[in-house]
């Protein structure tokens, strides 16, 4: 099997994991374990950065799967992913801020932006591997 079979499973693991790290960080921070909670988010960055390599990895060297589902699936896939991708855009800066200002401890900040960009992290990396399914496993093109 090579590269651009292996990717996709990649890349819908490492945003599952993702989800998950920042699940368990949003626990850890409801019960007041800041420095677990900190490690957790930071996982969940680092996670999402190596996504976002391996993402960007497989679309350079030509990796693109046609969606092959017809009737509802088409508008629910494509409803799905457009709204991946636009909140995938938009979390990176409110990440960026939620770290930062959670490294200073500005605590005040930090919760702000981060009561916007924890659903949105979620769903980002809840919808990416429902893309995943869409697109390999429920409705694949080979």
């Amino acid at each position: 099997m090579d590269l651009l079979h292996i990717l996709p499973i990649v890349n819908a693991s490492l945003n599952a994991l993702s989800g998950v790290w920042l699940l368990i960080g949003y626990v850890l921070i409801r019960r007041k374990r800041i420095q677990a909670h900190k490690r957790f988010m930071l996982a969940a960055c680092i996670t999402s950065i190596i996504f976002l390599i391996s993402y960007l990895t497989y679309h350079y060297l030509g990796g693109m799967t046609r969606f092959a589902g017809t009737g509802w699936s088409r508008p629910v896939y494509f409803a799905l992913l457009t709204s991946h991708t636009i909140l995938a855009v938009t979390i990176v800066p409110l990440a960026i801020l939620s770290v930062f200002n959670g490294l200073k401890m500005r605590v005040a900040q930090h919760r702000r932006v981060a009561r916007w960009t924890f659903p949105l992290w979620m769903y980002v990396s809840v919808t990416g591997v429902l893309v995943y399914f869409f697109l390999y496993h429920w409705f694949p093109s080979r």
